[in-house]
């Protein structure tokens, strides 16, 4: 279970995160440097981190969302709960990150009142919240 809600958090965060990179590429909001930004972290925040160091830290927390997801889908297993609602209440709460996190950013990041901004970081963290779902792939049943 735990395997399997890593690999969805990775896989899916992994193409959110892509996503806002492009998202930021056409509308020039800074929603990627957000999605990365740890500047605010004591200790790692001071430090001029590789991109690629900056996405782990954006994938791990997608990583943990996905074995949360993992393991609620196995523990509701019988529920007719939809996983995509699941998936969207374990979500919705990084769609309001943005705005602490702009307020605390160091980096130029977009500003806390742009609603651009907020509207892509937005679709960006519900593409995730579909994704979850779709790369999550539950454990067989034992045939008896």
């Amino acid at each position: 279970m735990i395997l399997r809600g890593a690999l969805t958090g990775f896989i899916s965060g992994s193409i959110m995160g892509l996503a806002m990179k492009g998202l930021e590429a056409v509308f020039s909001k800074k929603i990627y440097i957000l999605l990365l930004n740890v500047d605010f972290i004591p200790f790692i925040g001071n430090r001029n981190l590789p991109e690629l160091v900056e996405f782990l830290f954006h994938v791990l927390i997608a990583v943990f969302i996905g074995i949360i997801f993992a393991w609620l889908m196995e523990k509701k297993a019988n529920s007719k709960t939809s996983p995509y609602i699941c998936s969207l209440l374990l979500t919705l709460p990084t769609v309001f990150l943005y705005f602490p996190l702009t307020i605390v950013a160091i980096k130029d990041t977009p500003p806390v009142d742009d609603p651009i901004s907020f509207s892509l970081w937005t679709v960006s963290h519900i593409l995730f919240a579909i994704l979850v779902p779709i790369f999550y792939f539950p454990r067989q049943k034992q045939r008896g």
